[in-house]
């Protein structure tokens, strides 16, 4: 484990510290779990769908979806093999866009992340693995970081994909390498604040999550192989669960709700030790232990949401859409309304994204899932794997090349 702190550090420290950050804008919502806090939002949807506000064709290619700053929305896209951020007002106007480098172009080709928004500052990781701080305001660089170079780590099969997360004033990334297998970046500077070695497994899709559990901050976040938890303010390495996946790809951020932790990946080929996991903390943390394991329930990149102490998503490949008892993983009922995708979660009803490119409001509970509007989105290219947000009674949906706002919000 290294950690470095120096006077170059502190002084950029200070030097921002008058500023005011505000909240964070990052992957799945303010706490990474898929739930987004806006309200008076339409219950229902005209035929085709709700008023489209504004659309941007000409993003190139990726999946991350939008990062909302104060008064700009920050996305990121691959035209040729160059990456690019873009900055829009709120009411679709194209303030700029920065070139920032080789992007991922090998195979399902474009950007993966989502950037991440603190104050002024935007932070995001290219396929190419190099983490990139730009200023929100002026579109200018103000540092970035070639994990794969610093850390001797290497890339995978499909490019890295973690959208970063902030802890105060560190940026912590996935690397994957085997001596420095989780590390925290200065979110100022760039600089190394600690490594972990962590299990030395390669990086695996997977953005990370920050649990706070009784006295202890943990990491979790999912590796090539397994599920780990590390201290937040040191990176020491406290555990390490097994988690298979034919590809090595898990794409899911874990969730954690009163001392457990749900992560849930797709295996080709069935082990001992894929599916749908609940893990248990033991009080300080230090330790995880399965609670149940669920190998029937698979999903690879869709996500889940946790309500009323049920849990609810789609199998990978399939038509299916579940619902299943968290304490248990018994399932309620499995049923077939479209295609698998993404779902999240707002005011009360869920949003669902399918890889058929279907967008529905959809009610559900224990006993059965009701589908009350659906339209098919139409624009944009490739596969529909962005994960929608909702900020302020506004739908933003990304697809390939293209951009979509959509008013959901209930102004009668």
């Amino acid at each position: 484990m290294y950690i470095k702190h120096n006077f170059l550090i502190i002084g950029v420290a200070l030097l921002f510290a008058c500023t005011n950050t505000g909240d964070i804008s990052q992957w799945r919502g303010p706490n990474r779990d898929g739930k987004f806090p806006a309200t008076n939002l339409l219950k229902q949807w005209p035929t085709d769908g709700p008023e489209m506000h504004w659309s941007y064709e000409g993003l190139g290619k990726g999946h991350g979806n939008v990062g909302i700053g104060k008064n700009q929305l920050f996305v990121c896209g691959m035209i040729d093999s160059t990456g690019y951020l873009f900055s829009f007002s709120k009411d679709g106007d194209l303030l700029w866009k920065q070139a920032y480098g080789l992007e991922w172009y090998q195979n399902y080709t474009g950007v993966r992340s989502t950037p991440t928004i603190v104050g002024e500052l935007v932070y995001f990781e290219s396929g190419q693995g190099v983490v990139y701080c730009f200023n929100g305001n002026t579109g200018k660089l103000v540092w970035s970081v070639d994990l794969l170079k610093r850390f001797n780590a290497e890339n995978i099969q499909w490019g890295m994909a973690e959208s970063l997360l902030v802890d105060g004033d560190n940026i912590i990334c996935t690397p994957g390498g085997k001596e420095h297998n989780v590390v925290a970046l200065n979110r100022f500077t760039g600089e190394t604040i600690w490594t972990s070695k962590g299990n030395g497994q390669l990086s695996a899709y997977c953005s990370p999550v920050l649990v706070e559990h009784n006295n202890t901050r943990l990491i979790v976040t999912v590796t090539a192989e397994s599920i780990i938890g590390v201290d937040a303010e040191t990176g020491e390495a406290y555990w390490n669960v097994e988690q298979r996946q034919t590809n090595y790809i898990h794409a899911n951020t874990p969730l954690y709700h009163d001392g457990k932790i749900l992560c849930s990946s797709s295996s080709d080929n069935k082990s001992d030790a894929d599916g749908t996991v609940l893990l248990q903390l033991s009080d300080d943390g230090k330790k995880a232990n399965i609670i149940w394991r669920n190998e029937d329930i698979t999903n690879l990149m869709g996500s889940v949401i946790l309500k009323d102490g049920y849990v609810y998503g789609s199998k990978y490949r399939s038509s299916e859409w579940y619902c299943l008892k968290w304490g248990t993983g018994e399932v309620e009922y499995i049923t077939k309304p479209f295609r698998n995708g993404v779902i999240i979660y707002a005011d009360d009803l869920f949003y669902c994204y399918s890889e058929g490119g279907d967008l529905a409001l959809v009610d559900a509970n224990s006993s059965g899932l009701n589908v009350i509007s659906q339209f098919t989105i139409p624009l944009g290219t490739d596969q529909h794997w962005a994960h929608p947000v909702i900020d302020s009674g506004r739908l933003y949906v990304r697809h390939g090349n293209a951009l979509m706002l959509y008013d959901i919000a209930d102004n009668s």
